[in-house]
């Protein structure tokens, strides 16, 4: 959490902009220099202001904050790292929500791994008119995770986010298994 810091210097201190009457009064030097103290964590704020709205600088209590802003995928139990990028990809997640980019890419920055996404439909091209129709009859969404060391609230979390990036019209399933141990580590 941030707060007052000790010895905080004003970027703009008020005893240089009262008037020359005021210069060498000792006792309004001192009152201001008292206001001074209360209001340079402020300045200081205003001074990095733009710093605030960048997740990567940010602190992490306001990237939190400004991920409730951007609407993003986060519950607070991100690593910070991960927590950042989803705040910063928050924007580009939602042009692109509702296709399997835009859930892919919500799946690894919410968890970290690549998901494995299955759909039911298909795309195709015939010279022949009434040729096969392309994929499932019934539409169908599969998502499957594989993670080092899954819980039931991974199931929880990664069903939640499926049903908050789908297509609207989309039935789904999720899964979450554990990863073997040729997936744990990278091959060289």
């Amino acid at each position: 959490m941030r707060g007052s810091i000790d010895g905080l210097g004003s970027s703009a201190p008020i005893g240089m902009m009262l008037p020359a009457v005021f210069a060498d009064d000792d006792l309004a030097q001192r009152f201001v220099g008292g206001l001074d103290e209360v209001v340079a964590p402020l300045h200081n704020v205003l001074d990095c202001l733009d710093t605030y709205f960048r997740p990567s600088l940010a602190p992490l209590d306001f990237t939190q904050w400004l991920g409730s802003w951007v609407g993003a995928e986060t519950d607070g139990s991100e690593p910070a790292e991960l927590l950042r990028a989803a705040v910063a990809a928050a924007a580009y997640l939602h042009r692109v929500r509702g296709t399997r980019r835009g859930l892919s890419e919500a799946v690894r920055l919410a968890f970290g791994v690549e998901p494995q996404i299955t759909e039911s439909g298909d795309a195709t091209w015939s010279a022949r008119p009434l040729d096969r129709f392309p994929g499932k009859p019934r539409p169908g969404l599969h998502v499957h995770l594989r993670l080092p060391e899954p819980t039931p609230a991974d199931h929880h979390r990664l069903d939640t986010l499926v049903a908050a990036a789908r297509p609207a019209h989309m039935p789904y399933t999720v899964q979450v298994t554990a990863a073997s141990s040729t997936e744990r580590t990278p091959s060289s």
